[in-house]
């Protein structure tokens, strides 16, 4: 009979083969042999999150070895260069723009007279038509990023930096807590990580490991630098201010202003005209829509604006609820309100769940480990599109991804309700 290391030795072996392959595809992501390799690697996923959960401790060389191998299949994707149209095309060129004396939030790519200013990266990115939606924090990032090497594999390089300090990081919880080292592979190996992070290269990662530095933070009582990090995060996207409630008497007064002095500062450079910059915010919200099932039924009885003011709102409830109920949440209480937000949310790209993946860990919040996996589904939009097809998400596809969530959700229930009649 195999040994437990020795059956993760085979998941990884499993995961290994399937998204090198992955990597070799050619053409654009979404075929259906790219969707069967991401497959065989989430199935072979949740067979270690199995083996995880029945495991107590592996020896040291076996923790290294599965990293290493987490290691091996993101090189391929992180050579690659990105594809037609991603947002780290973006980036470059809000990045560049700064260096050059423009205001990304005012700055039109398409305009005929920045024509001059792209290189040949930047004249593939996409909505050329609208300036930046990004937050000031990103702003800067990208000035950062810039200043060092104009090119999108610099991005790259800068957020698989992001990504080893997420699995350093949960390595140094792992150990506080007390549970076993090996759960920081729930992290490690994850399959979002390997499209969303090493091939495409989305700023979502850097503020994951904002928000973990924060929520660690407040976990220790380090109260000054969670606010502060928060804060950041905040600035990166703003889907973290939902989390606002679980902060609520945990951290200062002054520790919250100092946060919010911090995130002034960083929109000071942009001000135009004495008013907050914005970019495309208005527009994304009034105009784009992608996977978000959920939004379209309420925005059949609110106009857009309010719609997302909803999904926020709801964010913010579930973590009041959470703060109220539990006064010293896990990690797994900032995953939940941001999840909420977004099923809410009027877009819902496969990187935006990359703000969970890393308070996953260690892997027992079953719905949304499911969610995390079934939504690179949604991929396949990106091959009907390339072959003529319309910017929609197709009913299988959501049947899939959110069918999925319901089923896992569903069996958590039940699970729950066998173990409260066990202790009653």
């Amino acid at each position: 009979m195999a040994t437990p290391s020795r059956r993760l030795y085979g998941l990884g072996a499993v995961m290994t083969a399937a998204l090198l392959v992955c990597s070799r595809i050619k053409g654009p992501v979404g075929g259906p042999l790219y969707l069967g390799c991401l497959a065989v690697a989430c199935v072979a996923y949740l067979f270690a999150i199995r083996e995880w959960m029945r495991t107590p401790k592996y020896p040291r060389h076996v923790l290294l070895v599965s990293l290493a191998m987490a290691a091996a299949w993101r090189v391929p994707f992180l050579l690659a260069p990105p594809g037609p149209q991603d947002d780290v095309l973006r980036y470059v060129w809000d990045g560049r723009l700064q260096h050059l004396g423009y205001n990304p939030y005012t700055a039109l790519p398409s305009d005929p007279a920045l024509a001059k200013l792209h290189t040949p990266e930047t004249r593939q990115m996409n909505n050329p038509d609208l300036p930046s939606p990004y937050p000031p924090g990103a702003q800067m990032f990208f000035k950062t990023i810039t200043a060092i090497h104009e090119s999108a594999f610099a991005f790259k390089a800068a957020f698989a930096a992001c990504d080893l300090a997420i699995l350093l990081l949960l390595l140094a919880d792992l150990r506080w807590s007390g549970l076993g080292e090996h759960w920081a592979l729930a992290y490690a190996w994850h399959p979002l990580l390997v499209p969303c992070v090493a091939y495409n290269g989305h700023i979502d990662i850097l503020g994951a490991l904002l928000l973990l530095i924060s929520a660690m933070s407040l976990r220790r009582c380090w109260r000054a630098c969670a606010a502060i990090t928060l804060g950041l995060a905040i600035a990166v996207k703003f889907l973290p201010i939902v989390l606002a409630p679980l902060y609520w008497r945990r951290v200062r007064i002054r520790d919250g202003l100092l946060a919010a002095l911090l995130v002034a500062l960083l929109y000071a450079p942009f001000v135009n005209h004495g008013t907050i910059p914005l970019g495309s915010l208005g527009v994304f919200v009034q105009r784009f829509r992608f996977n978000g099932p959920v939004f379209g039924v309420i925005e059949r009885a609110l106009p857009p604006q309010a719609a997302a003011g909803l999904a926020v709102l709801s964010g913010l409830l579930t973590a009041a609820w959470i703060r109220r109920r539990w006064p010293a949440p896990s990690l797994h209480a900032w995953a939940w309100p941001m999840a909420v937000a977004l099923a809410a949310a009027p877009v819902v790209y496969p990187w935006y769940l990359l703000w969970l993946v890393p308070f996953l860990v260690p892997g027992v919040a079953l719905p949304l480990m499911i969610w995390t996996l079934s939504i690179l589904s949604v991929f396949f939009v990106w091959y009907s599109h390339a072959l003529g097809g319309p910017w929609q998400v197709p009913d299988w596809t959501l049947w899939l991804e959110y069918g999925s969530v319901a089923i896992a959700a569903a069996i958590a229930f039940v699970r729950r309700r066998r173990v409260a009649r066990k202790t009653e």
